[in-house]
This record gives structure tokens, sequence and C-alpha cells, in this order.
């Protein structure tokens, strides 16, 4: 089986990837490809129920429906929507990344080193790009 069949690939409701199993197999693809997926579907949908939000408070704002008081909310609940949905935005294009890596064969490698990241790590965090090491000696250095 090619490692492009993890596109099509049906996979038990109950799979979990195993440190048994050969890494990043075809059985491992296709679960972090249908999870990511799954959370980009999320994101999406839930950027467009954002966008809506905010139309709508856009409207009422400007038909002068409601009083200093329900303005002030409104902009309060666009501001916050707004925040949301850039948060959103960041973990989509983290998670659009993510499936570039698993369509060129590197998801599941570090970024900097090259190595497995291993396989709890990425069940964990499947948008990990570095070994917990190499996080770690990063935060350090950050912070």
């Amino acid at each position: 089986m090619s490692d492009a069949d993890y596109t099509k690939m049906e996979i038990p409701s109950n799979y979990k990837p195993k440190k048994s199993e050969p890494y990043m197999c075809p059985m491992q693809l296709a679960y972090f490809y249908q999870t990511l997926n799954a959370q980009r579907e999320e994101l999406l949908s839930e950027r467009d129920d954002v966008l809506n939000a905010v139309r709508l408070a856009e409207k009422t704002e400007t038909v002068g429906v409601g009083d200093e008081t329900d303005n002030a909310t409104y902009n309060q609940d666009i501001t916050m929507d707004l925040r949301i949905s850039e948060r959103n935005n960041k973990l989509l294009q983290k998670i659009n990344a993510a499936l570039d890596r698993i369509a060129n064969g590197t998801y599941g490698y570090s970024v900097i080193s090259g190595d497995e990241i291993g396989i709890m790590r990425m069940v964990a965090r499947p948008l990990a790009t570095m070994t917990i090491e190499e996080q770690e000696e990063y935060e350090s250095r950050r912070g």
C-alpha cells in the first residue's frame, strides 16, 4: 500500500496509533489526516458562524436598534468574535501546514533535526513540529 492511500483509507473509529506500528505508516497517516481535516472543517464552520454574528451585530447597530448598553454589548461581542476568529485563523494555518507535511512525507518529524517526534507526542499534539527536547529548549530560550 502506498503512502498516498492514507487519504482514502477507512480506519476503525476506535483506532489510536501505537508505538508497535511502523512510524508514520499509512494507517497512522490516515488517522492524522482525518483528525486534522476534521479540526479544519470545524474551524471553517466556526469562522462562518463568527462572520455571520459580526454581520448581524453590525446590521443591528446600523439600524439603530437598542440603546447605548445594547450597542456597547454588541461592540464587545464583535471584538471578542474577531479575536476568536484571528486565533482560529492562526490555528487553521498550522493545520494546513501539518496537512502539507503529511502530503510531502515530513509529518511527524522535527523541522529542526529531522528526528522522529514520537507517536505519543503526535497523538497528544498533532500540530507538533519539534521533539519534546527541542520544544523545551526553544521555550527556555524564549522566556
